[in-house]
């Protein structure tokens, strides 16, 4: 067993090593698999890299971004379909829980096969708070990606996926996304994306362009229109 000794970790949940990765396991379900990042191709997607740039989200980063930061990265799979599309990803997490977890997630990555005979390196992973970490970037990236946790549209909504529910958890409702929003519009070079409900009003005003995924959207700012 791996336990975290981290703070920040609810008491009801901890890490241990199972079935060759690390997961994130409820006490009450201490016989079940856990949660762990996952880096297999999503259902449907092409077995080859890169994939092929299209759907909501490729619209929305662009046919000229090439360097995209995640700053909200999560459960990293955003993270990983934008980096299986070929874009050189640099991912930021706040949560040392969920660090722990994408490290082992990318590190299982770099050990399949078909990112050895290519020689691919895996999306580089910083630890911390992504307002303080974007300004001391040294290589302005062509894109920053939001996808901060908004509230739950009503108390009575059907319940989100266990990993969102835990992520919340561990993350909170990103009181700051407002400011990290007005950080990121500042540093990017080309585009800001934001991923939010279908229901939530948009994070930066009324966006460039918003291309709708299921019951998601992406809205995109583009810095060039921003003073």
């Amino acid at each position: 067993m791996y336990q975290s000794h981290n703070a920040d970790i609810p008491e009801d949940l901890f890490l241990c090593w199972r079935d060759g990765c690390l997961s994130l396991l409820d006490k009450e379900n201490v016989n079940k698999r856990g949660l762990s990042v996952d880096i297999e191709h999503r259902q449907g997607e092409q077995r080859s890299w890169p994939i092929a740039k299209q759907g909501a989200l490729a619209q929305a980063l662009g046919r000229k971004t090439k360097t995209v930061v995640d700053a909200t990265a999560g459960w990293g799979q955003d993270s990983l379909a934008m980096f299986r599309m070929g874009y050189e990803v640099l991912c930021i997490e706040r949560s040392p829980i969920m660090v722990e977890l994408l490290a082992d997630g990318f590190s299982r990555l770099t050990n399949l096969a078909w990112m050895q005979q290519l020689n691919v390196t895996h999306p580089q992973l910083l630890t911390g708070n992504a307002i303080e970490i974007l300004g001391q970037l040294t290589v302005q990236p062509d894109c920053i990606y939001l996808d901060p946790m908004f509230p739950p549209k009503r108390k009575k909504s059907a319940l989100a996926k266990k990993s969102i529910m835990v992520l919340r958890d561990l993350v909170g409702d990103d009181t700051d996304k407002e400011q990290l929003f007005a950080t990121a519009i500042k540093i990017a070079d080309k585009r800001v994306v934001v991923k939010s409900p279908d229901y939530a009003e948009p994070l930066g005003g009324k966006p460039d362009e918003s291309f709708q995924g299921k019951l998601l959207r992406y809205d995109v700012y583009l810095t060039q229109n921003r003073v």
